[in-house]
């Protein structure tokens, strides 16, 4: 009799116990408690099951107070050019764990990294100041998790399409073993309160339209990606510059056998005409094919008042320049003879470009010594597309030659070509428009995030300092 009645109250402690670690399985991850208490309650003995739920506390208040927590400082959501803080706490001295982060593109392309640390004494990691052992990065890198991640298929770039919607990267903790520890979700937006983004397409104009907030007058920038990309151009944007950008390579197809300067300076003259733009001229952005254009429009175009050439040729490559239904420049070619395959499946193309001082080339190279405008040049020492120092060091003897000293230039050891925004995935290889194939970009990592930080503020200087705003132009459009 009196074993009986145990034995039911010893069920009723087990039913209860089976909710009470369901909770907490649920809350903490504790399945490896159940599993060692289940034992236990095979026993119907009372003495048994006091030990059992005094030793079950005991590792549940352990357990609570170590639980794992993920920060990202100072919050989670931040601007798509600003660095977050990332930190844990709640683990076990000591404790080697796997961090990560994954994101998807506006393109669908799933990008991740993961990196090991080791917990300090106290049980902490801080990106900030601890070094990772091993992963897609070594040592300290604070924001190593979002500039070292890479695309699970190969050869693709992060493309942000639309930089309406935040970029959305998941930050997450695991043991050795992978078991979740923690995750937290960071926003990264790309456009402030008040920026206004609007399609273009108007005429020849294939483009879209980032206004910041606020009556102006605001400096006018147009940003010449290669081909679709909204990340600069918004980014820019918040910075108080009105920005259209229009990609060399659109989505109708245009430019791939010829290539028409109307269209770019039609674009400039819309730009100067927004109510908000109060600039004389236009300041332009560009990198690759896209400063070919650039230094185009600054060499045989007016109104061009400051253009910052990233990884630029000094001469037109692939597609000859037409202007007012006439070629003005010849196109600057690729031996194909000369293309390095890889095992990748990808190509390098630096020294497949013909020599653009070849006296049969030189209808190609761009007269910037034409131009009324202030140049930033930057080039990188790992440039695998070409040789951007050699044609950046060319086009400054030029100018000097001519007797101007209208410009900067910065050069980046390590770094490649693909240079953008800070924090964004690195790209190391892609689909190359201008070659129709994959290519090899370059870059060392940790130089080439370095040289992205760096050179995003010295364009932000550059335009504020070269692009002036008159406030009285601007009340007359309005």
């Amino acid at each position: 009799m009196h074993s009986g009645i145990l034995k039911a109250k010893s069920k009723q402690v087990v039913t209860r116990s089976k909710k009470i670690f369901a909770y907490f399985e649920r809350v903490l991850n504790l399945k490896h408690i159940w599993a060692v208490t289940q034992v236990c309650h095979k026993s119907a003995r009372s003495r048994v099951l006091r030990e059992t739920k005094l030793t079950t506390r005991l590792i549940l208040f352990e357990k609570m107070s170590s639980q794992v927590r993920l920060k990202l400082l100072p919050s989670i959501k931040c601007m798509f050019d600003e660095p977050i803080q990332v930190k844990v706490a709640g683990l076990r001295p000591r404790q080697v764990v796997s961090m990560r982060a994954k994101l998807t593109d506006d393109k669908g392309v799933v990008f991740s990294s993961s990196a090991t640390y080791r917990a300090n004494g106290n049980g902490e990691v801080d990106l900030k100041r601890d070094p990772s052992l091993g992963g897609s990065y070594i040592g300290v890198e604070p924001m190593g998790l979002l500039c070292s991640m890479r695309p699970l298929t190969m050869h693709k770039i992060y493309l942000k399409t639309n930089a309406i919607n935040p970029q959305v990267v998941k930050f997450s903790v695991h043991e050795e073993e992978g078991r979740l520890l923690a995750e937290m979700t960071n926003e990264r937006l790309l456009m402030r309160d008040g920026v206004t983004r609007v399609p273009v397409n108007e005429g020849n104009i294939c483009g879209v339209l980032f206004t910041p907030p606020g009556k102006g007058p605001f400096p006018a920038v147009l940003d010449l990606p290669t081909s679709v990309s909204e990340a600069r151009p918004s980014l820019l944007a918040n910075k108080g510059f009105v920005v259209l950008s229009m990609a060399v390579y659109n989505k109708k197809g245009e430019n791939s056998t010829e290539t028409h300067l109307d269209h770019f300076e039609e674009a400039m003259n819309f730009l100067k005409q927004q109510p908000k733009v109060g600039s004389k001229g236009v300041g332009i952005m560009s990198r690759c094919k896209g400063a070919n254009i650039g230094l185009s429009l600054a060499a045989f175009v007016p109104g061009v008042e400051a253009i910052v050439c990233i990884n630029a040729c000094n001469a037109n490559v692939v597609t000859p320049l037409y202007y007012k239904k006439q070629q003005i420049l010849s196109s600057l070619l690729f031996d194909e003879s000369k293309f390095i395959p890889t095992e990748s499946g990808a190509i390098i193309i630096k020294d497949a470009l013909e020599d653009p001082l070849a006296e049969k080339n030189k209808g190609s190279l761009i007269p910037i010594e034409r131009a009324k405008t202030h140049f930033l040049f930057a080039a990188v020492e790992d440039d695998l597309n070409w040789d951007s120092k050699a044609y950046m060091d060319e086009m400054v003897v030029r100018l000097k030659h001519h007797g101007k000293e209208n410009f900067e230039t910065v050069f980046y050891p390590g770094a490649g070509h693909m240079l953008e925004p800070p924090y964004a995935p690195h790209c190391p290889s892609s689909f190359n428009a201008g070659v129709g194939k994959r290519v090899l970009w370059g870059g060392e990592p940790k130089a080439h995030i370095a040289a992205e930080i760096h050179l995003w503020k010295k364009i932000q200087d550059f335009f504020k300092t070269h692009l002036s705003c008159d406030a009285t132009q601007n009340k007359a459009k309005l």
